[in-house]
């Protein structure tokens, strides 16, 4: 413990979940022996980190001004079939790959640009708009696409889930560079300074000169973005794109923020928080998908985790 106190001086949360991994692995390794160290199982942790990561660093931001956006995967899935639809209509046109790059783009910032309107300028709940716009978005998606598959990607796509660069995946490089570059933004620019003055008090920071109603939209549309990112893993990881695409993941992405250190309320919360997080996350799960419990339980379990947490914090308040 004083070995983490002298790396992470005051940040007790990090330093809670760095005792947490190493435990959860002593754990693991005395109940499941060599299988959870296997080549295939961190294969599996490394392939679902980066998709979950995504979309927990898309509801992580949100947050952090004390919002939410319960619209991030069903919005992802729009952008991942609409990139889809292009590519398999005009396969093997450099052209019109880029065009299916920028289409997808374009339809996160028009999410991110309503869920941002909704809630800054109407004035209605983060938890209501994104909702609403959650539900809109899944609806339309399965409305135009009939819940079909659409498969069959270029290589370029495949790439993301299947190359590796000095052998690790490349999927899981590009996460750590956006979470990265995400931290960059957060701690050493305006609109991070921003952001994190919003949730601890909005009215004070709207009273200090700053346009909360256009940093409101930037951080949904970046939130949009982030799914428009883990569109692209999806699609890469499954070869293909369909409107129910981690449906199950909503659950899991608030808990990592929450589990990261993020405040519910906003105002407080770190990347890195978030990251080792969806670690541990991920150990568990892979640790009891290996012991064979139901991933059912697993989801159930998530929720009684969230809840327990949230009790907990409140309590503390």
């Amino acid at each position: 413990m004083t070995t983490l106190n002298r790396f992470f001086p005051g940040d007790r949360i990090i330093r809670l979940q760095l005792l947490i991994i190493i435990a959860v692995a002593v754990l693991f390794s005395f109940t499941l022996g060599g299988s959870f160290y296997s080549i295939g199982n961190f294969q599996s942790i490394s392939s679902q980190l980066p998709i979950l990561g995504m979309l927990a660093l898309g509801m992580g931001i949100t947050m952090l001004t004390g919002g939410i956006n319960l619209s991030v995967i069903a919005g992802a899935n729009a952008c991942s079939l609409v990139m889809a639809a292009i590519l398999v209509a005009h396969p093997n046109q450099p052209e019109y790959f880029a065009l299916a790059m920028l289409a997808g783009l374009g339809v996160a910032v028009v999410i991110g640009v309503l869920n941002g309107a909704l809630i800054a300028y109407i004035g209605v709940s983060p938890i209501l708009a994104t909702l609403g716009t959650m539900t809109l978005i899944a609806g339309l998606n399965i409305l135009l696409t009939n819940g079909a598959v659409i498969s069959g990607f270029p290589t370029a796509i495949q790439y993301l889930s299947n190359g590796s660069l000095l052998g690790i995946p490349v999927a899981l490089l590009l996460f750590l560079l956006v979470a990265l570059l995400l931290w960059v933004l957060l701690e050493h620019t305006t609109l991070g300074r921003s952001l994190y003055l919003m949730g601890s008090n909005e009215q004070a920071t709207r009273f200090s000169g700053v346009n909360t109603h256009k940093v409101t939209i930037a951080v949904y549309v970046l939130s949009a973005l982030l799914g428009w990112g883990a569109a692209l893993l999806m699609m890469s990881k499954f070869n293909s794109a369909k409107a129910g695409y981690g449906d199950s993941y909503l659950l899991v992405t608030i808990l990592a923020s929450v589990l990261g250190g993020i405040n519910p309320d906003g105002g407080f919360g770190r990347v890195i928080g978030l990251v080792l997080a969806l670690i541990v996350l991920q150990m568990l799960e892979s640790g009891l998908n290996l012991m064979g419990v139901s991933s059912y339980l697993t989801m159930a379990l998530w929720g009684c985790v969230l809840i327990l947490f949230i009790a907990l914090q409140n309590r503390k308040s």
